[in-house]
């Protein structure tokens, strides 16, 4: 389904922010609209659905209280959350074998 203009502009607006604050955006999906899991009361209005987004970001931790009070203002948010990822640990390839120079230096003596 094609987001609606409301939707993206909410969208853009986000990424905008986050990039303001020093973010670096990765990626972001959408994960579509679907049923809350109870009613919110947000604005002054009841809501019973929502699109659901995720946005994929590499950024300093100080920008999330500034972005979650921006959010929070934010008359298109219901819900906002940030969620840390544990940093990818780099594994050493196993093909590579490393050369012991003290070997080498003291068969040559």
């Amino acid at each position: 389904s094609l987001l609606k203009p409301e939707t993206a502009a909410v969208l853009k607006r986000t990424v905008e922010a986050l990039m303001e604050r020093g973010a670096v955006v990765r990626n972001l999906e959408n994960l579509g609209e679907r049923a809350l899991p109870y009613k919110i009361s947000k604005h002054k209005e009841r809501h019973r659905r929502g699109g659901y987004f995720l946005i994929d970001l590499e950024g300093p931790p100080s920008i999330v209280a500034t972005m979650m009070d921006h959010l929070g203002r934010d008359i298109d948010v219901i819900r906002r959350a940030f969620v840390k990822q544990p940093l990818s640990k780099t594994e050493e390839c196993s093909g590579i074998i490393p050369d012991n120079y003290e070997d080498k230096l003291t068969a040559k003596k």
